[in-house]
């Protein structure tokens, strides 16, 4: 057999000095998401435009936030309704989005204290996810708004209560803004969508569920 001549012989050994030095390439484990700060819990809200990620604020809006996760947990946002675009009368591409129960006496979860944002810390920021509430005192429920933009007039100052601001949107904002495009007409104003778009469903992204354990006639009637 002839010898391999030395030119050929200098590329071999080198290629062989690569595959020594480097090794197999091997996969690393994809990174997984950052656990959220303490305090924070997250939810996601699907929606029949797309999903909304939320990320609530328990430590400094504990009561609101509570309420909220109760009506997460139990299931009452599921098949329930983004209702209301109010868009600013200047700037048509800011303003809020509500959604929720409406008036639904089903689901309805009992009153609880108001947080004002002058106690809380929390302001209506951009992406700021509040509770809708009627004039009198402590009647937020089942009903929440997203502004698009920031809404001071929102927070609470002297003898105004304000609205409880208790967390903010960390994805999904472009659903948030597509609901808040939609056609609008009747009554609020004329801030009420054409088309209600459905909440198909809203779960916690981290920390187990804490279900009231009270019934559910809402979905009694949905057996039948």
């Amino acid at each position: 057999m002839r010898p391999i001549p030395r030119l050929l012989l200098a590329p071999i050994a080198i290629a062989l000095a690569a595959l020594t030095l480097t090794g197999p390439t091997i996969a690393k484990p994809a990174k997984k998401a950052p656990a959220p700060a303490a305090g924070i819990v997250r939810v996601r809200m699907v929606t029949a435009d797309g999903p909304i990620i939320l990320a609530l604020d328990t430590r400094r809006a504990p009561v609101t936030s509570a309420n909220f996760l109760s009506y997460v947990d139990d299931g009452r946002f599921d098949g329930a309704v983004i209702y209301r675009s109010a868009r600013s009368r200047n700037a048509q591409q800011y303003g809020f989005i509500q959604g929720g129960i409406r008036t639904d006496a089903r689901r309805i979860l009992p009153p609880f204290k108001h947080e004002r944002t002058d106690q809380t810390g929390l302001h209506h920021i951009d992406g700021t996810i509040s509770m809708a509430r009627r004039t009198e005192p402590n009647s937020a429920g089942g009903n929440f708004f997203i502004t698009v933009g920031a809404l001071p007039s929102f927070d609470a100052k002297g003898d105004f209560p304000g609205y409880a601001a208790f967390g903010h949107v960390v994805g999904g904002m472009d659903t948030v803004k597509r609901i808040l495009a939609q056609p609008t007409g009747g009554s609020m104003r004329g801030q009420m969508l054409l088309k209600p778009i459905k909440v198909i469903n809203a779960r916690r992204l981290n920390g187990p569920a804490k279900p009231t354990g009270l019934v559910k006639p809402w979905l009694v009637k949905q057996k039948r």
